[in-house]
């Protein structure tokens, strides 16, 4: 099992993208959802880039494992004429039960953070508005970001993609795992899950089959037991 995140990158590397290509291994297509945007992240000489998604007009939600340091993190999308714009971040707060070592250590965690940002994203971005996922083996969810399109290869990332895949077992009041003919990949990580119109998830995990990292299986944090910690940064940061 892998993060599907961070794609390797000189840290602003990406703005500099004339032609996005695709993104989610497997079959995919563009998403038609608005309020997608990645989140940019230094460290050590190196960056790379995870998925996330607008929940008011200077708040963005994503994976924990997908931010650093705020003077570090940048959230990016293109404006109108397709221009790639960068956005300073001001806070960052992930949640309490978020544990950087949960893979090795075999332990809980909630990989959500929270990044609010400088300026204002466009009012094409509409936020999204949170609900329950699904509970029922089989029901479909979609989900979006702007990772690889196939493994191993970084020029393959940068549009936002979308992928509809089928919740399998086992059932948790924590975690959705998904599957199908696509999954989230490097790149994925924080983008967001929607069902029945509404966001109930955030990526976190991809899983692959023979000898690849993802493309088989998706992992996903649910929101809705969440909805209060996410409400409470929001109410707080305003």
């Amino acid at each position: 099992m892998a993060r599907a995140c961070l794609v390797p990158i000189a840290f602003f590397a990406l703005v500099s993208m004339h032609a996005p290509a695709h993104a989610i291994v497997g079959a995919s297509e563009p998403a038609a959802r608005a309020g997608g945007v990645m989140v940019l992240a230094a460290g050590r000489g190196r960056g790379g880039f995870c998925s996330g998604v607008a929940l008011a007009p200077r708040i963005v939600l994503t994976a924990a494992h997908c931010v650093g340091a705020p003077q570090a993190t940048r959230v990016h999308y293109r404006n109108g004429a397709g221009a790639p714009v960068l956005i300073e971040v001001a806070r960052i707060e992930r949640h309490a039960g978020y544990r950087a070592n949960a893979v090795s250590a075999r332990a809980p965690s909630v990989d959500l953070a929270m990044i609010e940002t400088r300026d204002a994203l466009p009012d094409a971005m509409a936020p999204s508005a949170i609900g329950e996922a699904p509970r029922t083996i089989g029901a479909t969810l979609e989900i979006a970001g702007f990772g690889v399109m196939r493994e191993g290869m970084p020029d393959t990332s940068g549009q936002f993609r979308s992928a509809t895949l089928r919740l399998r077992g086992p059932l948790s009041n924590l975690l959705l795992w998904l599957e199908g003919e696509a999954g989230a990949c490097t790149g994925d990580s924080g983008g967001p899950v929607f069902a029945g119109g509404a966001l109930v998830a955030i990526t976190a995990f991809a899983e692959g089959g023979g000898g690849k990292a993802c493309g088989k299986l998706t992992q996903a944090v649910r929101l809705a037991p969440h909805r209060a910690w996410i409400e409470s940064v929001i109410a707080r940061w305003r």
